[in-house]
């Protein structure tokens, strides 16, 4: 009965998506030294295909626990490495997340999609930049929690 309701809904890329809207990424966003074409948040996505690079901008009003989000579809092969470097405001630091090809992948196949969650603690632009050796379509989400409301158990 629950897969029927799901899948009545759009499926798990219409869940994964939520009403966020897709951002046509055509700006120009200079942060870091180099320059972005999109600013995500809480209300957007962009789509993109594997193996590349991408790089987004995410804006933080605090000290916050940013998630970052994969869908996959269309995969025809796990590649090597995954990597999300997530920039603190000026690139004063950086916070490197990898996850293997197999286990992004397989991580994607058993829970319909990929996170991983990282503390940045300065206020104003972050870069966000994914590379991947993966063969696949990709619809990427970024989740912002303030660390006083995850703190505070809200």
């Amino acid at each position: 009965m629950l897969v029927a309701f799901l899948s009545g809904c759009g499926g798990a890329e219409a869940q994964f998506i939520g009403t966020r809207i897709l951002e046509a990424c055509d700006g120009q966003w200079n942060v870091c030294a180099t320059t972005s074409g999109c600013i995500v948040g809480d209300r957007s996505y962009v789509q993109g295909r594997f193996p590349g690079s991408n790089k987004v901008v995410v804006s933080l009003f605090e000290p916050s626990q940013v998630t970052v989000g994969f869908f996959l579809s269309e995969t025809s092969g796990a590649g090597v490495e995954t990597v999300v470097n997530l920039f603190e405001p000026a690139c004063a630091s950086r916070t490197r997340v990898a996850i293997s090809g197999t286990a992004f992948v397989a991580e994607a196949q058993q829970n319909g999609f990929v996170t991983r969650s990282v503390d940045l603690s300065g206020v104003g632009d972050h870069l966000i930049e994914i590379d991947s050796d993966a063969r696949t379509k990709y619809l990427f989400k970024v989740d912002v929690l303030p660390l006083r409301l995850r703190d505070s158990g809200g």
